[in-house]
């Protein structure tokens, strides 16, 4: 089948696309969710957007949802921060999401009843207000959710012991919040991978590029908004450190666990 290419976002292979939509739709009974996890800025939500263009393209409805739109209001990481660790004030990390709400929403989608799809303003720091989240109405063909640290494992209790970097030996010397996300991790989000039918992982090829990644986006981010108060080199640099150790466990632990691995180069260039 010839697919309409001029329809679909530039990303890509057309190719790979068109297989994550094929295995996406071969996956569940009922209405399949396909889980698209990677780290920050290896293409996750560009993946996304082109199978939900080609669905489209092929007359599907298709939802996607981003982890990052299930990030807890800024008033209740603000009272964790105060009642659990200050780290905990900063969007991101396991244990900043509200599980019930993205559960709920995972629920709704897979039976087909009407839902309003929550989302997160980065700029603003919250939760934009409800009156804004897009509804969907009756069933879906495909539900697409991509994050970060999509059904990554806990890591072992032995590894929280030593910090791994600058964040976690000034500000976690003692470990409470590299181990609340790690608990968190362990205890809340296993409901929500158990929602997913089909995973692909986009392996960057290391931690080392996701610094240099993120200030790709955040230069992206700046340039399309000028009026926006963007992040700085070295703020950008701290912001990847408070994802470095979930991402390192997902880079070991995810090509075993995912359906389909694409290794991708420094340049984000997959192997077709």
């Amino acid at each position: 089948m010839t697919e309409p290419a001029h329809a679909l976002p530039q990303g890509f292979d057309g190719t790979l696309v068109a297989g994550a939509l094929d295995a996406a739709l071969a996956a569940g009974e009922r209405t399949p969710v396909m889980g698209i996890a990677g780290l920050q800025g290896s293409g996750k939500s560009t993946l996304a957007a082109q199978v939900a263009a080609l669905g489209l393209c092929r007359g599907l409805r298709v939802a996607v949802v981003s982890l990052d739109d299930f990030y807890l209001g800024r008033d209740r990481r603000l009272q964790l921060a105060r009642e659990v660790h200050p780290l905990l004030a900063t969007r991101g990390p396991p244990g900043t999401h509200d599980l019930p709400l993205a559960l709920a929403t995972m629920a709704r989608l897979r039976d087909g009843a009407d839902v309003v799809l929550p989302r997160f303003e980065k700029l603003a720091d919250d939760l934009a207000p409800r009156a804004q989240w897009p509804l969907i109405e009756g069933r879906c063909d495909l539900v697409i959710l991509e994050g970060w640290f999509l059904q990554t494992p806990p890591e072992d209790a032995e590894a929280l012991r030593d910090p791994l970097n600058d964040l976690e030996r000034l500000d976690d010397a003692d470990g409470r919040w590299r181990q609340y996300c790690n608990t968190a991790l362990a205890r809340d989000y296993p409901p929500l991978w158990e929602s997913i039918d089909a995973l692909w992982f986009l392996q960057g090829p290391g931690f080392e590029v996701i610094p240099e990644w993120r200030w790709q986006q955040e230069q992206a981010l700046q340039a399309a908004d000028p009026m926006r108060k963007g992040m700085s080199r070295s703020e950008v640099e701290r912001f990847v450190q408070f994802f470095e150790r979930v991402s390192r466990q997902a880079l070991r632990t995810l090509p075993a666990i995912a359906d389909r691995t694409v290794p991708l180069d420094r340049q984000r260039n997959s192997a077709r």
